[in-house]
């Protein structure tokens, strides 16, 4: 009897062995470019360009952080992504939260025209509207000027965070927003106090979402900042350890592994509400 629990138990373990292996396989692949990654940085510049490529490096140096951390605008760069990122995170969470909210929980003529049209948005390619933005910016001196970004970077991310904040609301029963209004609260009020508490998992997985997206992106900070060289930001300030002479391979991984550091910080801080958040958003609505 107890032969038969035991292969009971241990056939439905080796069904999921493949899944678990499929599963570790995958973390290794995604893991070892940022490996790589900081091992290149800790590596001295002799082992970096050896024709015999190391997985463990036998000798470390800081070298190649204090050549990043000493690098021209390396603070004014700093300043300016998280000025940016930021702002459009702040900016992408009090509309989209408002955008959100009328499309949950009011019925008025074209809503859904609306939210086809922020799915729509949320679909198309940021890359296909570098050049109508650079005309606009151009047009409108707005060029060279970090509040040019933040509004690029908000109008990016905000599609996303209607979407999930509207798929979140609609998982809070009404009821409890009207059972306060009988109590003598505003609507407004109402949902301050009742529904806005309860969208703290849907609120943390946007800023996630927005600040990853605002601080990563490359393309517009390099389009849109040009002559004004103090205004760009840590992607741009990435490419400048690349020179006549080649590219300071050491230099460029220290400054990468710092580069990654402020997103990682957050998603460690935020990862208990992303899945949450993420998972309830896109269910329901």
């Amino acid at each position: 009897m107890s032969t038969v629990r035991g292969d009971s138990v241990r056939a439905p373990r080796l069904r999921r062995l493949p899944l678990h292996a499929g599963a570790a396989l995958t973390v290794l692949v995604c893991l070892f470019p940022v490996y790589w990654m900081i091992t290149t940085a800790l590596k001295p510049s002799r082992d970096i360009q050896s024709s015999d490529p190391q997985l463990v490096p036998h000798s470390w140096t800081l070298e190649h952080f204090r050549t990043a951390v000493d690098a021209p605008g390396f603070g004014q760069f700093w300043r300016n992504s998280l000025l940016v990122t930021a702002g459009a995170v702040l900016l992408s969470l009090v509309v989209a939260l408002a955008a959100a909210f009328a499309v949950a929980r009011l019925r008025w003529r074209g809503r859904r025209q609306f939210v086809l049209a922020v799915f729509i948005a949320q679909m198309a390619p940021w890359e296909s509207l570098i050049i109508p933005v650079y005309i606009i910016a151009r047009d409108t001196g707005m060029l060279d000027r970090l509040t040019t970004l933040t509004l690029v970077y908000f109008m990016i991310t905000l599609p996303f965070t209607v979407i999930v904040l509207r798929g979140f609301i609609a998982t809070i029963p009404p009821e409890l927003e009207e059972a306060a209004q009988v109590d003598g609260c505003t609507r407004l009020g109402a949902f301050r106090r009742v529904a806005l508490p309860l969208l703290a998992p849907g609120l943390m997985a946007t800023s996630l979402f927005g600040f990853i997206t605002a601080w990563n992106e490359f393309a517009y900070a390099n389009f849109l900042i040009i002559k004004n060289q103090d205004q760009r930001t840590l992607p741009v300030w990435l490419s400048s350890f690349q020179n006549t002479f080649g590219t300071d391979w050491g230099a460029t991984m220290a400054a990468s592994t710092l580069f990654a550091l402020p997103a990682l910080a957050v998603f460690l801080l935020l990862q208990r509400h992303v899945t949450s958040g993420l998972a309830t958003g896109a269910v329901k609505g």
